[in-house]
């Protein structure tokens, strides 16, 4: 089992692929320690699993996971992660935005015991309008909503400890998130500042139309932080306040008739009549959500967590011991 994992997502990245195997191979080197390149193809239409099985039919400590389509950054990175078998696990994009030379720094970090180490594109230097103003007020927001004070949500650029990740169900746009969703576990996080690289090849597939999608998922953040674990105090109390809300107007409407047999309920405070009946029809009906709410989290708990993609394929080249190891086996079915 090698101690680092570093999971790199691949769409359609033909010409950065061997450039950053080649400099990630050439930093990790340098580490004192084992570790495996665990590469994700995400249903890439070039030739960038082609290059990815050279790789690691040269390499055995290259783990190459192909999955069935694009499924998008954040399930090819929850595909690498459950792949990897590192005690530590960094993950970092593969469009070499992110310098292979910042990854001693994530090391170190672990190495002081944090269980998350994430990037922090202090300089940046993208576009100012679509890119660095609407991830300044994503970020703000998010560090407001989660209570924890980093700077940059956004990259993907950051390092975990097995243990942690692990135990974050990934779906969706949520890598982002990760140090949010880590926080709700106890982890102990820091932020460290990387450097911020123009794309020198191939096209971005990052657009102003990503931001929007941040809101809704600043949204589902905010409420999984507060009530992942009791969904029913968030849907029971909105539902507890229909129902009073609508009672005492039905209570008020029925003193109002009981004491005046000849009123017209209906003809004088109609509106009100229906306001009432709405309010406890949909009280019940959030009651009835929070207590399902409650059940998927019994069940979330208590079963296998379902993954958001599929693998196609694994490529991996045996090492030497393995060879060995295999040699013999054969040798002794002779």
């Amino acid at each position: 089992m090698a101690k680092y994992s570093i999971v790199v997502p691949f769409h359609n990245e033909e010409e950065n692929v061997t450039i950053l195997y080649a400099r990630l191979k050439q930093v990790m080197e340098q580490v004192d320690d084992s570790f495996e390149l665990v590469l994700v193809d995400d249903g890439s239409n070039d030739r960038t699993y082609k290059l990815l099985e050279e790789i690691a039919a040269v390499d055995s400590r290259v783990l190459v996971v192909k999955l069935r389509r694009n499924f998008g950054q954040t399930s090819a990175l929850a595909a690498g992660f459950d792949h990897a078998s590192g005690e530590f696990i960094l993950a970092m994009d593969g469009d070499l935005q992110h310098d292979p030379n910042d990854i001693p720094a994530f090391l170190e970090k672990l190495d002081e015991g944090y269980d998350v180490v994430s990037g922090w594109r202090k300089t940046r230097i993208d576009n100012f309008v679509l890119r660095r103003i609407p991830s300044a007020c994503a970020n703000w927001i998010m560090a407001r909503l989660s209570g924890v004070d980093i700077h940059d949500f956004g990259t993907t650029f950051k390092a975990y400890r097995r243990e942690i990740i692990q135990n974050i169900p990934l779906y969706g746009e949520m890598h982002r998130f990760i140090p949010a969703l880590a926080s709700w576990y106890g982890a102990s996080i820091c932020e460290i500042p990387i450097r911020n690289i123009n794309r020198e090849r191939g096209k971005s597939h990052y657009g102003l139309g990503r931001t929007f999608h941040v809101i809704f998922d600043l949204i589902t953040i905010r409420f999984l932080l507060r009530y992942m674990g009791r969904p029913l105090h968030f849907f029971g109390g909105l539902g507890l306040l229909g129902m009073f809300v609508g009672s005492a107007m039905a209570a008020t409407l029925l003193g109002m008739k009981i004491f005046n047999p000849h009123l017209d309920v209906m003809h004088v405070h109609g509106p009100m009549f229906v306001i009432g009946s709405v309010l406890i029809v949909a009280g019940i009906q959030m009651l009835a959500i929070g207590l399902l709410g409650e059940l998927q989290v019994r069940h979330f708990y208590s079963s296998r967590r379902p993954t958001a993609y599929s693998v196609d394929r694994i490529v991996r080249l045996a090492s030497s011991d393995e060879q060995s190891l295999l040699s013999e086996r054969q040798d002794g079915m002779m």
